[in-house]
């Protein structure tokens, strides 16, 4: 597993274009009692990650402005968003259910069993001058599987109690779902020119090829397939709901308001 910026351009697959790689172990058993504890316990580090997005985003405007000048990210710059973003990742493994293990309160944490590998390619300035429009699909989609995981969330967090660990199922759904995000991060805060995809996981790999991790490659089964749909689903059912509800509360003040006024 590894962790960090290569601040110089990767000759590796994909033309050179490096898609940002989630390290996860793979399902093992977890404490009852940090499960049951786990958002709570994770609040200080809620606090910090909504810290550190507000300085991120700032960071991602001045590196937005020199990517388009040079063609890529000032590694300062570089650096510092990629530290952001594992940081934001261990957390959202954590609150996800993914690991037991309480996320540190430093960017470099070499021996935490959640990492990112990030490396660095340059950047296509025109697409540097859209990020804000391209990337919006992929924030949907991100956003819709996030807010279906949390709509049935609590399920997997008594399943999670109960046996002391996530089926693999559940896991491998919410593991993608974790990984989307991170991708999507990475995207854009021009981390990676690479657009965010993999929700569905990764096809097989060679049989002989070794896993590097639980999540390196993401293979999903059907089961675990049919969940990240049903995360879509939900999510996209609750954005619809949410806006009749608002719309109709909308429409009952509107017509309280105007009411006097035609008699």
């Amino acid at each position: 597993m590894a962790t960090g910026w290569e601040p110089r351009p990767s000759d590796d697959v994909e033309g050179g274009e490096w898609r940002p790689v989630l390290d996860v172990p793979p399902p093992g058993p977890q404490r009852r009692w940090t499960v049951l504890l786990r958002w709570l316990l994770l609040l200080p580090q809620f606090v910090v990650v909504v810290v550190l997005s507000f300085l991120a985003f700032f960071v991602t405007i001045a590196g937005w402005f020199a990517a388009l000048v040079l063609g890529r990210l000032p590694d300062p710059i570089a650096s510092f968003l990629g530290g952001v973003l594992v940081y934001q990742t261990r957390v959202a493994a954590s609150a996800f259910l993914l690991v037991d293990r309480y996320p540190p309160f430093a960017f470099d944490a070499p021996d935490h069993p959640v990492q990112i590998e990030l490396r660095a390619t340059p950047l296509n300035r025109l697409a540097v001058l859209f990020r804000l429009i391209l990337m919006i699909p992929a924030a949907i989609v991100s956003n819709l599987a996030q807010s279906g995981w949390f709509v049935i969330g609590w399920v997997f967090w008594l399943i999670g109690i109960a046996l002391g660990r996530l089926p693999e199922p559940v896991y491998g759904a919410t593991a993608a779902v974790v990984r989307y995000r991170m991708r999507f991060s990475a995207y854009a805060m021009m981390l990676t020119p690479v657009y965010p995809k993999g929700l569905l996981g990764d096809a097989p790999g060679p049989l002989a090829e070794r896993p590097a991790s639980g999540t390196r490659p993401l293979v999903l089964g059907t089961a675990a397939k049919v969940l990240v749909w049903l995360f879509l689903l939900l999510g996209l059912a609750g954005h619809v709901t949410s806006s009749t509800v608002t719309t109709d509360s909308d429409e009952h003040y509107e017509s309280r308001t105007t009411a006097p006024a035609t008699r």
